[in-house]
């Protein structure tokens, strides 16, 4: 069932506007959208969105009708009651899932149990132990630099796939931790892949996704997506291991 959730929005230059308006823009794609309130809007605001640095943003602090929803703060000094607090430059990822966090539904476990092993077509279970990592590349280089920083956060266990088909038939056999996918593989648009890979069954916890010259909107998308992360090729070996270290 589809929410829509109303966000007040104080100050904020045109870029900053145009990228949270992108935001909710891509996020009628999802159970939970977010919505600019406006003076007209059918509900109330259910959340405050504040530049600290604007003008504005005293006069909504001091205002006693804003009680009632949250607020989160985009500048160095923020105030008592403000839920989050982010920095500029913003990173609108974080900001989101700070609005998910408030608004989404959880998950629902999804357990698929498979009582049926007489088929013909039988899969080697996966290694006992360890965890287990998919990498989508058709650039061998890629594959390599991607198998090389996944040994470095010991995850050692890793199939290779250089089409979205072979990839798409790699998660049905077997239940990977990360997957690493480049989303400019040939045989398939790199954004139907990603809806593929992320509502897979067993569910693959953690997707992470390379594309050459990601603008803010395709990375929000991705993000939006499923997507835990969004990299640049070849992605940065610092920002990648960190968040390997997660997994």
């Amino acid at each position: 069932m589809t929410q829509r959730v109303f966000v007040r929005v104080v100050g904020f230059t045109d870029v900053e506007r145009h990228a949270l308006n992108t935001v909710f823009r891509l996020s009628e794609q999802r159970d939970t959208v977010y919505s600019l309130w406006m003076a007209d809007a059918p509900e109330a605001p259910q959340l405050a969105l504040v530049d600290g640095q604007s003008y504005e943003a005293p006069i909504e602090l001091e205002s006693p009708g804003n009680e009632g929803f949250k607020l989160i703060w985009v500048g160095a000094v923020s105030p008592a009651r403000a839920w989050r607090t982010f920095d500029r430059p913003i990173s609108w990822p974080e900001v989101l899932m700070a609005m998910d966090e408030l608004f989404a539904p959880p998950q629902p476990l999804d357990f698929d149990l498979d009582f049926d092993s007489g088929g013909a077509d039988t899969v080697p279970p996966d290694e006992p132990g360890g965890k287990r990592a998919l990498i989508a590349s058709a650039d061998r280089d890629e594959r390599l630099y991607l198998r090389a920083r996944l040994a470095l956060a010991d995850l050692t266990q890793a199939d290779e796939a250089e089409t979205a088909a072979r990839a798409l038939e790699l998660t049905r056999a077997h239940q990977y931790d990360v997957a690493l996918v480049d989303l400019a593989l040939p045989d398939m648009d790199g954004w139907a892949l990603l809806k593929e890979l992320t509502g897979a069954k067993p569910a693959i916890p953690h997707v992470i996704v390379t594309k050459a010259h990601a603008s803010i909107t395709e990375r929000l998308r991705a993000w939006l997506g499923g997507a835990e992360g969004v990299f640049d090729k070849p992605p940065h070996p610092g920002k990648l291991q960190d968040l390997l270290q997660r997994v």
